[in-house]
This record gives structure tokens, sequence and C-alpha cells, in this order.
């Protein structure tokens, strides 16, 4: 039998779950044929599915193989699984006590269920944190890529983080924060998700113009010129910056890279940041390859641990 072209890999989310097929990128043979210049990794082959986090496991199970089936592999072979935390990506075990989501998968061994579910065409599971998986897409093929050292950020339900060093992730050491994660990092005795968040983002909103609304109507309020819209996305900002820039520079950073859904109003995200975060000599610029950069990470983390 013949395995389809490309690293079969999985993105799950709490409101979804996309099977893919990721061709990486060409290896130089020093030949004829060597990489062409520009080349990258891409998504071949895509299908999503809606995922119900709260459903209990054997559902989720059932959506996540139904995803994968799609897809068509035909022997036994490594998957690249990005998932959210928490969750042991090691031991493929889900850690999600009072979180609010796949609280039927705390305590389950998620890798054996796939592995038995679908062991026509899944051998092993390369388990990675899905801000982690992000990180290293945008390495790979999108906006970190011309880069040797970076740090990426997801900004949405909170701060996802990721320090990457010639495409390896470094999550230990004095020149990270704990595992990596800026989300454990304090701002004024609080964690930094006290501000930068959608919920902080839409609390302070309310606090400021008494009216509960989501991010993208405060940014379509702050291009408006609303003076309360406008503040919300400077303070959170000037937090984001001014927390993260005493990590860019030990960890030498030649790039920070921002992804996630609040980053989609860059116009709104980059002054404010940029300033607080100072001379650092690292470029601040916004992720290029949006849902596909997790599938791209996962096929690079799967691919690695395979070669």
């Amino acid at each position: 039998m013949v395995v389809r072209a490309g690293v079969p890999v999985l993105e799950i989310g709490g409101t979804h779950v996309t099977a893919a097929l990721v061709e990486p990128e060409p290896e130089a043979t020093g030949t004829a044929t060597a990489t062409p210049v520009g080349s990258r990794p891409r998504v071949i082959e895509e299908h999503r599915f809606p995922l119900h986090s709260a459903g209990d496991a054997a559902s989720v199970v059932a959506t996540i193989v139904e995803a994968g089936a799609r897809l068509g592999v035909s022997e036994p072979v490594r998957w690249g699984v990005a998932i959210p935390g928490p969750f042991d990506v090691d031991a493929g075990i889900g850690r999600y006590e009072g979180v609010g989501k796949f609280d039927s998968l705390n305590g389950f061994d998620l890798g054996a269920a796939l592995r038995e579910a679908m062991r026509g065409s899944l051998s092993d599971t390369a388990f990675v944190n899905d801000a982690t998986a992000f990180a290293l897409g945008e390495r790979a093929g999108g906006a970190g890529r011309d880069h040797r050292r970076v740090v990426c950020l997801t900004l949405g339900t909170g701060v996802g983080s990721a320090f990457i060093a010639d495409g390896v992730v470094v999550d230990e050491g004095e020149r990270v924060p704990p595992h990596g994660w800026m989300y454990r990092v304090e701002h004024n005795g609080a964690p930094l998700e006290d501000v930068v968040s959608r919920r902080a983002m839409r609390a302070a909103y309310l606090r400021a113009a008494g009216e509960l609304v989501d991010v993208h109507t405060i940014a379509k309020r702050a291009r408006a010129g609303e003076r309360a819209a406008i503040e919300v996305f400077t303070t959170t900002m000037t937090v984001l910056g001014r927390s993260l820039a005493g990590w860019v520079q030990r960890f030498e950073a030649d790039a920070i890279v921002v992804g996630g859904s609040i980053a989609r109003s860059w116009d709104l995200v980059e002054e404010p940041m940029r300033e607080a975060i100072g001379e650092t000599g690292a470029v601040l610029v916004p992720a290029s390859l949006g849902d596909a950069a997790p599938l791209i990470g996962a096929a690079a983390f799967a691919s690695r641990l395979t070669g």
C-alpha cells in the first residue's frame, strides 16, 4: 500500500476539528531538482468538522476519527495533532479540569483512543500545543520564516505564546518565561490575561462605555474615532508590549509574530505595542498563514520527531 502524499495532521479546537495533509518543505538535493528558492510547506487537502467540546469522550473521539478518515491515509503513519491545553502532550492525556471545555477528556488517554480507532491509518500521535503549532507553522512557512529566533503570540481568548530558535521550541531556561508561556507572566500582581484577552477587553470597554460588546465591535468603533474604544486597544497593547519587552531582549529575538483573532485588528494593535516594546532589535509583524499555521506547524513537529 502507498501512503498518500503529505503529512497527515489534526487540529483540534473548542468548536471544530480540522484534518489536513501538509506538503512539507522539500529538502535540497544538490541537483537540478533542488528546492526552489522561496518554496514553502503548504496545506494540500483540508476537511473541517464542527466539534462539540462539551460532549462525552466517545462523541469527541468519533468526530475526530470521522475528520481523519476523510484524508484516506492508506497505511499506519505518525500524525501531528495540535490541541489546546491543558493537555499532557507527552502522555497524550487531557488535563481539562475546571477549564470549561473538553471536561470529558480530563484524565482520558486520547492518544490510545485514536490509535485504536484509526489503527489502519495512524500508528502514533505527535501531540503539540496549539499555540506552539501555530508558532512552528509561522516559522516554517509564514511571517517568521526568514528569522532565526522568533517569539510568536496568539491573542484571543488568552495569550498563547512560543519561543522558537532555529525552528526548535525553547520552553525552559532563564531566557524564556516558565514553559515559554507568556500567560504565566504577571502584570501588577495579576495574570497578564486579566488585561490582554477577549474577556478583559470586553470588560474594559464595559467599564469605559457602559456597554458589553465583542472585540471586533470595539475595533470598529476605535476606527471611527471613539475615545473609549481607542483607549481599550491602546492600554491593552501597551501592557502586552511592556510585559513582553524584557523577554524579547533575553531571548535575543529577531522577530515577534502576532496572530489570533485580536491581531486581525492589526491597524490598532501595531503602534501601541511597538512603542511599548521599545528598541529590542526585533521586528514586529502580523502572522500571515491564518488557519493554516497550526496545520503546517503540527506537520513540522511530527516530521521532526519522525526524522
